[in-house]
C-alpha cells in the first residue's frame, strides 16, 4: 500500500536558502533540503487501485503556472510546538489548485480532508521542544523574506511509512499549463 501526496516541489536555490535557518533549537529534527515541499493533498495509506484513479484523475488538472511566495516563519501546534514552518502566502492560485486536488480525490473515493488547508513548507519536526524556545527561536530569525519561485508543476509523492521527512519518490509530475 504506498503513502501518497501531491506536492509543489521546492527548487534547489529555495531550498538552500531555507536550510540556513536549521539549527539553533534544541528538539528539532531538520528535514533534508531535497525533501521541503508544499503538500497539496494527503492521500494517505491507499490500495493499489485507488492510486492509480489518483494519478489518471490528477492528469485532467489544467492549470496555468504561478508565482509561490514565502512568508516568514512559523511553528504549527501552539503550547505543545511540533513542527518549525515557512509559510506561504496564500494566493488564490494555489487555494484553486489544492481545491481541485479534494475534489479530485473524493471523486477516487478518498474521505474529505479534515484539516483546513495552510500552505506551508515543513522546516523540522519538534518533539520535546517548548513553546518559549521556539518562541525565541522565531523572534531571533524573523523568516524568509522575499523568497519566491514559479511553480510549473505538481508531483504525486510516495513515501515510506515512517516519523516524516523523506526521503519522498515522485511517482507522477503534472506539469501546470
Amino acid at each position: 500500500m504506498p503513502r501518497l501526496f501531491t506536492a509543489l516541489e521546492i527548487p534547489d536555490d529555495i531550498g538552500a536558502a531555507l536550510a540556513t535557518y536549521r539549527g539553533g533549537l534544541s528538539g528539532a529534527r531538520w528535514l533534508d533540503p531535497e525533501n521541503y515541499h508544499v503538500t497539496l493533498r494527503f492521500l494517505g495509506d491507499i490500495d493499489e487501485d485507488t492510486a492509480q484513479e489518483a494519478a489518471y484523475l490528477l492528469g485532467q488538472v489544467r492549470r496555468a503556472p504561478f508565482e509561490v511566495t514565502l512568508g516568514g516563519l512559523d511553528a504549527f501546534g501552539g503550547a505543545r510546538p511540533r513542527a518549525l514552518i515557512a509559510r506561504v502566502t496564500p494566493s488564490s492560485a494555489i487555494i484553486e489548485l489544492q481545491a481541485e486536488h479534494e475534489r479530485l480525490m473524493r471523486r477516487a473515493g478518498l474521505p474529505a480532508e479534515k484539516r483546513k488547508f495552510a500552505p506551508h513548507v515543513t522546516l523540522a519536526r519538534l518533539r520535546d521542544s517548548s513553546a518559549r524556545a521556539v518562541a525565541d527561536y522565531l523572534g531571533l530569525r524573523g523568516g524568509p523574506p522575499g523568497l519566491s519561485f514559479r511553480a510549473e508543476r505538481f508531483v504525486l509523492y510516495s513515501s515510506r511509512d515512517s516519523v516524516g521527512g523523506g526521503p519522498y519518490v515522485v511517482e507522477a509530475a503534472y506539469p501546470l499549463r
